[in-house]
């Protein structure tokens, strides 16, 4: 089965790979409008950078930001996933029209997040994360890359108690590791894929591509399409991905030669 595209819209002035570009609400709305059109079928709107380093903002910054985005975009007939670690953001964008959540802390971040998630009827996301955005890349440590990720976001399924094929695990690539551990984890993506439950992969632009590199690239597209076709071979569900056209392209080109 081809993995679905999700398409990422940041509605912050600091994420690390668009951040500022789309703070203005009309500016993501006709960003998210046209990732549609280049082929992704789900939205994940965010409005709080969690890059490596990157400060908290206030609740009430989050959703002001991000609720406009999703009213425009769900208004439109988009499929909107909220990319949040904070309980009453989840609130305000399932009111907007968002049909998914989608936390980097597996529903640790806030006391009330885990009910929220169980009331609200949506596929819920859980992702692997080692520490916080601010201090997740100093030093990161495992016994078993894969196995300890993979039991933690076993045992957060299990807590969370949704049916399988609504709760979607994401090992959180960037997200507390070093190159090896994210190499390690895409070698080990079957892992995962059969774990029983769906699996979401976001690799696209991140900084493990430049550093497998050995320095500075002026273009981490090429690195981020053989993570995405890595993540197809492997059977994951969905690709989180900034550059969809290339993604889809790639995707179809896969999907076509692949032996019957």
């Amino acid at each position: 089965m081809t993995p679905r595209v999700m398409g990422i819209v940041n509605v912050t002035p600091d994420s690390f790979s668009d951040g500022g570009l789309y703070l203005d609400p009309q500016q993501a709305i006709s960003h998210g409008l046209r990732l549609i059109e280049e082929g992704a079928s789900i939205l994940d709107i965010g409005g709080e950078s969690t890059r490596p380093g990157a400060q908290p903002v206030s609740v009430d910054e989050e959703i002001a930001r991000i609720v406009p985005v999703i009213e425009g975009l769900a208004g439109r007939g988009a499929t909107i996933s909220i990319d949040t670690r904070n309980a009453a953001t989840m609130e305000a964008a399932l009111a907007a029209g968002a049909g998914m959540i989608n936390d980097i802390t597996a529903l640790t971040g806030d006391a009330r997040s885990l009910e929220v998630a169980r009331s609200a009827g949506v596929p819920v996301c859980l992702m692997h994360m080692q520490g916080d955005p601010r201090t997740m890349q100093v030093q990161p440590q495992y016994g078993d890359v894969t196995e300890d990720v993979l039991s933690y976001l076993l045992e957060r399924a299990a807590v969370l108690g949704l049916p399988a094929e609504q709760v979607f695990l994401d090992p959180g690539i960037g997200f507390g590791k070093t190159l090896e551990h994210n190499l390690e984890l895409l070698r080990q993506l079957e892992r995962f894929t059969h774990s029983g439950y769906p699996i979401l992969l976001g690799t696209s632009r991140k900084s493990f591509i430049e550093k497998l590199m050995g320095g500075s690239t002026p273009d981490r597209l090429p690195g981020s399409l053989a993570t995405a076709l890595r993540g197809a071979e492997a059977g994951v569900a969905i690709l989180r991905v900034h550059d969809v056209v290339a993604t889809v392209q790639a995707l179809k080109v896969w999907d076509a030669t692949r032996p019957a």
